[in-house]
């Protein structure tokens, strides 16, 4: 059971750092969020549900999940301004090239640099799924 839980966790928290990766490449929203090229498909309004539905689970109970101190710090930081940018913004075409968003998309790569992680894109152009 214990070993099932663990495995979930480490989905979920997989799954919450290629939303963090979505956020900080700026070429992957354009392409995908305002142009709508494939092969993905998602949104802002995706990225910012999944950030939130994911962090739901993962914040109060970040240690379960193997998340430092320092991480689950940069993480809170993060959700903050995050959670302020997106009450306010959602059309990326309007937003993209500004300071603010730059701002998030710098505070997201400071986040995945204090996990180790990398999205494997030639993996996932491959087969479709998510690897780290």
């Amino acid at each position: 059971m214990n070993d099932d839980l663990t495995a979930i966790r480490k989905q979920v928290l997989n799954s919450f750092l290629e939303c963090i990766f979505c956020i900080s490449d700026k070429e992957y929203q354009k392409r995908i969020w305002i142009e709508g090229q494939g092969p993905e498909c998602s949104s802002f309004e995706d990225a910012v549900c999944d950030f939130f539905d994911l962090g739901e689970s993962i914040f109060p109970n970040y240690e379960g999940y193997g998340i430092t101190d320092n991480q689950y710090h940069l993480l809170v930081k993060f959700r903050d301004e995050f959670d302020i940018f997106s009450g306010e913004n959602h059309w990326p075409h309007l937003f993209i090239d500004t300071p603010e968003w730059a701002k998030i998309v710098s505070m997201a790569k400071e986040v995945l640099e204090a996990f180790h992680y990398q999205k494997d894109l030639d993996q996932n152009t491959k087969n479709g799924t998510a690897q780290d």
